[in-house]
């Protein structure tokens, strides 16, 4: 008895010595830049895709010189077409916290975007755009046709279903019961 608790305590022991703490996501990479003066602060924006596709996921980040801890700030996000999209506080980034950021965003549509900035800090406010920031057309199919395409399956298998209902629902009817065994 007592060697078995011993075995069992070193495995316990060695599986929490040699145990790796997870990585859940994958981190933040940047692969492009883009710089605005919104007043007295200047700003990188970053891109963890380039160039930017409508309808993609990505992760953006705002990184304000001398960091965000005494900072506060909006961001606007104007369509091509020039339609507001609602104005957001910039928060920190779930996976890079020492900046602020959007995770895993897309731009809904293609065309020249404007990134409207209000920064507030110890040297005031400041508002500064990053304009003409283009976003291309969706990568692969159109919407419409990957909807469809991957509906196929479903369709298939509610066919199947509905003649495997209608083969066994005709069997009972005509008194053929299935063998009990």
């Amino acid at each position: 008895m007592r060697k078995a608790l011993l075995a069992l305590a070193a495995a316990a022991g060695l599986l929490f010595a040699t145990e790796a703490p997870a990585n859940a996501y994958e981190p933040v990479n940047i692969v492009h830049t883009e710089h605005v003066q919104a007043g007295p602060y200047a700003m990188t924006i970053g891109f963890s895709t380039w160039p930017l596709r409508a309808e993609q996921s990505l992760d953006f980040t705002f990184i304000p010189d001398g960091g965000i801890d005494d900072k506060s700030g909006t961001l606007t996000m104007v369509n091509p077409e020039g339609g507001k999209n609602r104005i957001q506080p910039l928060v920190r980034h779930p996976r890079k916290r020492e900046v602020w950021g959007l995770d895993v965003r897309s731009m809904p549509r293609p065309g020249d975007w404007t990134f409207r900035f209000v920064v507030n800090g110890p040297a005031g406010s400041g508002t500064g755009e990053l304009r003409a920031l283009p976003v291309l057309e969706q990568p692969g199919p159109p919407m419409g046709l990957s909807w469809a395409i991957s509906t196929l399956p479903l369709i298939g298998l509610v066919v199947i279903v509905v003649l495997a209902w209608r083969r066994t629902r005709g069997r009972l009817r005509g008194g053929e019961l299935p063998a009990t065994g």
